[in-house]
């Protein structure tokens, strides 16, 4: 049977994912074609399939109905599926140079066939190799500042915004953030996971109401404030790059929130380096600030040149909308921080250094920065006292 055909959802194999791919005719009838599946994520299977002789390749995507970091015991529904292509056609077609290309979707079978980016690397994995990818944080940058600038009210219009809005409503994987990032490891949840040697550091969180509360008015923002299409999920494994190339995959988590929420997932994660990277510290902090200063001026040229709303298109409105974002994703990325080390969903930054010592400690530095940021977001004005209150605390 046909398998563009079918009318009710079924997990593809490498079989019917190759047979998929020549009813597309992505690849001629008689294409000798190898398929394997190569995710290593928590929620997907991913097929990547090449034709040996032209070297032609892609990569299908497909949302499985439950979690696989869990099992069929944690269910979710597919249409997250739909949710990530559409993000990445309108983030396509914002800053094509970093997201790859959507050939096909199918929403009922929850599959997205995209460009293969076998020739770049995670970057999460790269950095642990030792890899610094010089152009990563000008590259995020600009991504940022386009993806936040064009899916706001500013460049849409409020009437056009409000409709993004109703087709980016995203319930079970916000809430999925809601537990993990600003709930779960906040008390004794079964979800979290750390080391015995880390038990005290972590009831130290657990009684410390002062951060809790300041953890409460970050989880609010993140509910109410509508204010720009989010990835969602914007970590160093959720990018591919090379020493020229940089690209931007797995939206599935996207939905309309507060930009700072985005620019702190690609602070933190790249803060777990800046922990742990001896060697290349510098590098990272230079990466850190690269980042925020590539985005604060490409997000300052297109309010200048974009903007929609005329009223509100001034320097003194802009400093604020700009400052908004800067202490925001200050309490996000001490989030993060505190998340990725204690909680459900760990980095390989952390967990893959083999010395006991060594990587308690890092995650000691970790949890302790997330709790100055989150704590201190307010009073940490510009980049420059971020990057001092980053450096007392690692060095």
């Amino acid at each position: 049977m046909s398998i563009l055909n079918l009318e009710a959802y079924q997990p593809l194999t490498e079989t019917t994912a190759t047979q998929l791919a020549l009813e597309l005719k992505i690849f001629d009838e008689e294409s000798q074609l190898s398929c394997k599946e190569i995710g290593d994520g928590n929620l997907n299977l991913v097929f990547h399939l090449a034709e040996q002789k032209s070297g032609k390749s892609i990569i299908i995507k497909q949302a499985l109905p439950y979690a696989k970091v869990v099992g069929e015991s944690w269910p979710l529904t597919i249409k997250r599926a739909k949710i990530e292509a559409d993000a990445l056609k309108i983030f396509g077609r914002i800053a094509p140079a970093y997201v790859p290309e959507v050939y096909y979707t199918n929403d009922i079978l929850a599959v997205t066939v995209m460009e293969d980016l076998s020739h770049l690397s995670i970057a999460r994995t790269g950095f642990i190799n030792g890899e610094t990818y010089p152009f990563i944080s000008k590259h995020l940058g600009e991504y940022l500042a386009k993806t936040l600038f064009y899916t706001s009210d500013y460049a849409l219009g409020p009437a056009a915004k409000k409709e993004n809005v109703q087709k980016f409503i995203n319930p079970e994987l916000c809430n999925i953030t809601e537990d993990l990032i600003f709930t779960d490891p906040y008390f004794d949840a079964e979800t979290n996971e750390f080391e015995e040697g880390l038990r005290a550091d972590v009831e130290s969180i657990w009684k410390d109401d002062e951060l809790i509360f300041h953890v409460s008015v970050l989880k609010k923002c993140f509910l109410t404030e509508a204010e720009v299409l989010l990835h969602g999920d914007l970590h160093t494994g959720s990018m591919f790059a090379n020493h020229s190339e940089t690209k931007v995959i797995d939206p599935e988590f996207a939905y309309y929130g507060p930009a700072g929420f985005d620019i702190g997932q690609v602070f933190a994660n790249l803060l777990f380096q800046v922990i742990v990277n001896d060697e290349n510290r510098h590098l990272f902090i230079h990466h850190v600030e690269t980042v925020w200063n590539v985005f604060n001026e490409e997000f300052s040229r297109l309010w200048e040149a974009e903007n929609k709303e005329k009223l509100v298109k001034t320097h003194l409105f802009l400093n604020h909308v700009v400052s908004k974002y800067f202490e925001d994703a200050l309490g996000f990325t001490g989030c993060e921080l505190i998340r990725r080390t204690i909680g459900l969903a760990h980095v390989a930054d952390l967990d893959r250094i083999e010395d006991e010592n060594i990587r308690l400690t890092a995650k000691r530095k970790s949890l302790e920065l997330g709790k100055i940021l989150i704590k201190q977001r307010k009073e940490i004005k510009g980049l420059s006292e971020f990057i001092t209150a980053v450096k007392e605390m690692i060095e």
